[in-house]
C-alpha cells in the first residue's frame, strides 16, 4: 500500500506541473477574440516599441519559443492567430526573451550554449544507454558495461540540469520583462492583470514540467535496463 502512495505521489509530482500549466493555457483561451490585436500582431508591436525590428515573428506548430540564433519570436497558430488572454500573454512571454538577449541577459545566453551542446550529448547518452548491456555481454565485462550505462544515464541527466537552469530565465521573462510590458502599454482589459500573472507563471514553469518529464524518461530507460 505504502509503495503504491509513493508511486501515485511520483507521478503527482512530475505530471502535475505539465497538466497546472495545460489547464490554465486552455482556460484563458476562451472567449477567443477577447482582444483586438492577435498575439503575433502584439509580438509585433512589442518589438517595435523596444527597437528590435530586427526580430521577426512567425507561426509554428513546434510551439511558443525565442530562437535567438534566428532572432525569432515564433508562436503556435492558436497564439500567432488567437485573440485570447493566453495568446496575449504568451507573445509578451517570449518577446520578453527577445528583451533578454538584446540586453545580454547572462541566463540566457547561457541557456543558448547549453541547449546547443545538449541536444547532441542526450543522443549520445540514449545511444550509451541502449549499447551497455551488450556492451557488457561482448565483452564479459560488468564493470564496462557498468561504465558505459553510468555515462549514458549522466549524459541524459544533463537535460534536467538545463531546464532547471534556465528557471531563473524564464521568470525574469515572465515578471521582469513581460509584466511591465503589459502594465506599461495598459493592455489588459480590467480583471485581466491576475489572470494574467497566472499565465505568465504558467509560461515560466513550461520548464519545470519539461524537466521532471526527463526524469521520467530516465526512469523509464532505468526500468528498461533493469528487465
Amino acid at each position: 500500500m505504502h509503495v503504491v502512495l509513493l508511486l501515485i505521489a511520483a507521478l503527482a509530482l512530475i505530471a502535475g506541473p505539465g497538466i497546472w500549466v495545460k489547464s490554465v493555457m486552455r482556460r484563458y483561451r476562451e472567449p477567443a477574440d477577447r482582444y483586438a490585436k492577435t498575439g503575433g500582431e502584439l509580438a509585433r508591436e512589442l518589438l517595435d516599441s523596444l527597437a528590435l525590428r530586427d526580430v521577426r515573428t512567425e507561426p509554428t506548430p513546434a510551439g511558443d519559443h525565442y530562437d535567438p540564433v534566428a532572432k525569432v519570436v515564433r508562436l503556435s497558430p492558436d497564439n500567432f492567430d488567437g485573440r485570447s488572454l493566453t495568446a496575449i500573454a504568451v507573445a509578451a512571454h517570449e518577446v520578453g526573451h527577445a528583451l533578454q538577449h538584446a540586453r545580454g541577459f547572462g541566463p540566457l545566453l547561457w541557456r543558448t550554449r547549453l541547449v546547443q551542446w545538449i541536444s547532441p550529448i542526450e543522443k549520445l547518452g540514449a545511444a550509451l544507454l541502449m549499447l551497455s548491456p551488450l556492451t557488457a555481454a561482448a565483452t564479459q565485462s560488468r564493470t564496462l558495461g557498468i561504465l558505459a550505462f553510468g555515462a549514458g544515464f549522466v549524459t541524459l541527466g544533463s537535460s534536467v540540469l538545463v531546464h532547471l537552469l534556465t528557471l531563473p530565465t524564464e521568470l525574469d521573462a515572465s515578471f521582469n520583462r513581460a509584466l511591465p510590458l503589459i502594465a506599461k502599454r495598459g493592455l489588459l482589459r480590467d480583471g485581466d492583470g491576475p489572470r494574467a500573472r497566472k499565465l505568465l507563471t504558467a509560461a515560466a514553469l513550461t520548464y519545470v514540467a519539461a524537466a521532471l518529464q526527463s526524469l521520467l524518461n530516465i526512469a523509464r530507460w532505468w526500468a528498461i535496463l533493469r528487465r
